[in-house]
């Protein structure tokens, strides 16, 4: 098998959108395709090549009966025979569709990307569970998040399940976390030793410089030429803590606009309710804009332009990244790689894996004050220094998260799966 390429199968609940795994499975999936692999996915949604895609509704955490299994699952204390019956009927749909879908494209290598840690879909975690056991089929399961890291998972009627599937513990599963503290928490709740792979972008690529068909993006969103725009590269859920990017627009005393470019996600519009009334209150403009970005540029039928993220980062004056938890910080890569100035609550994983290595941010940690609103005003005003401080990350970003960092880690991780194969 050394000198073979592996037909490789990527699995999760969606491959698509701007969401953290669905971004950085993509970029796997390049690194694996420049080392010869051939890469095949499964999921419930995906917006990847259609002829390599098997798309099954049910693996969706968004089909029907998956959220009404979670409601019983997370929300309450008992758990209802309905429930259970009903996972055990996807369970059974999902394990045929899994089995269908590695001898149907030849699958040698599965890489389960966050299905087998964070529990948004409990009939596909056992139903993968179930084809790893019954095939013995080399598997990387890719974790980017786990239960005990969310609160909406603290009480639940799951503890069977999230024992045996989340993740599991067997011969063939190759665990791969993205920050030092999963890799930690892992061993200590499971005893299971995992490979740190962190998250990265393209650095020997810089990107683009900014075109004509981006130059219409701030008066598309209603922006005055003088006028700051703040970036919130991220979905609108609570553990972004969005309000503390809101209350530095209000202190920054500039005419500014808060963009937020990502939609509200897979945990309700409560919170977006609650940012749209504290942004009334403040006096501060938002924009929830994820209408008009995507992870490439296109445009709706009636013409109207659908703009690429990286856009978005090239007219951003400022990027805010106030987050509360991370299990790694996309949105903190994206910034560094587009050369932006950032403002960043200094999260766990950011304190531990990332302050070290030395990237210049304006950090806070609890809330907004009068330092870290200073010190945005000074970078604002300061184009030289806010050069210095980019092109200085963005050197860091290189050295340590690129494109040819990851490559080496996969190596060594296929080298591991094909001793399996042989």
């Amino acid at each position: 098998m050394a000198d073979t390429s592996l037909r490789i199968g990527m699995v999760s609940t969606r491959l698509t959108g701007t969401d953290g795994v669905s971004l950085e499975s993509e970029k796997w999936t390049r690194v694996l395709q420049d080392l010869g692999h051939e890469c095949f996915f499964f999921a419930g949604q995906s917006d990847r090549s259609a002829e390599r895609s098997r798309v099954v509704p049910e693996a969706h955490f968004e089909f029907p009966a998956v959220r009404e299994i979670n409601a019983d699952l997370f929300e309450n204390y008992s758990r209802s025979a309905t429930t259970s019956e009903a996972i055990h009927e996807l369970w059974r749909i999902l394990l045929r569709a899994l089995r269908e879908f590695i001898d149907d494209f030849g699958i040698q290598l599965l890489i389960v990307e966050n299905a087998l840690s964070l529990p948004m879909n409990v009939p596909l975690a056992v139903a993968l569970t179930e084809i790893i056991a019954e095939t013995n089929i080399a598997t990387v399961a890719h974790h980017h998040d786990f239960a005990w890291e969310r609160e909406r998972y603290a009480v639940n009627t799951a503890e069977d399940y999230l024992r045996a599937s989340f993740p599991p513990d067997m011969p063939t599963i190759r665990h791969v976390v993205i920050n030092s503290f999963g890799a930690s928490q892992l061993a200590l709740r499971t005893g299971i030793r995992a490979t740190l792979i962190p998250n990265v972008m393209d650095f020997d690529s810089p990107p683009s410089v900014p075109d004509e068909f981006c130059d219409d993006l701030r008066a598309t969103l209603g922006l005055g030429s003088e006028e700051v725009m703040l970036l919130q590269p991220t979905r609108v859920v609570p553990r972004k803590r969005i309000e503390r990017a809101i209350e530095l627009a209000r202190w920054l005393d500039r005419p500014c606009s808060l963009v937020i470019s990502h939609e509200s996600g897979d945990e309700g519009s409560d919170y977006k309710e609650y940012l749209e009334d504290y942004a009334n209150v403040l006096g501060v403009r938002v924009l929830f804009a994820d209408e008009h970005f995507a992870t490439q540029r296109g445009s709706l039928p009636g013409g109207q332009k659908i703009y690429a993220l990286a856009d978005a980062y090239h007219h951003a004056d400022l990027v805010t990244y106030p987050s509360r938890v991370e299990g790694f910080g996309n949105a903190f890569l994206e910034t560094i790689y587009y050369r932006r100035p950032l403002v960043i609550s200094r999260y766990e994983i950011f304190k531990t894996d990332i302050r070290p290595k030395g990237f210049e941010v304006i950090g806070f940690d609890s809330y907004i004050d009068r330092h870290t609103v200073q010190s945005t005003c000074d970078v604002l005003d300061n184009s030289d220094e806010s050069e210095r401080i980019v092109e200085h990350n963005f050197a860091l970003g290189r050295k340590y998260y690129s494109f040819s960092v990851l490559k080496q880690r996969l190596c060594a991780l296929i080298g591991e799966c094909r001793e399996q194969l042989m």
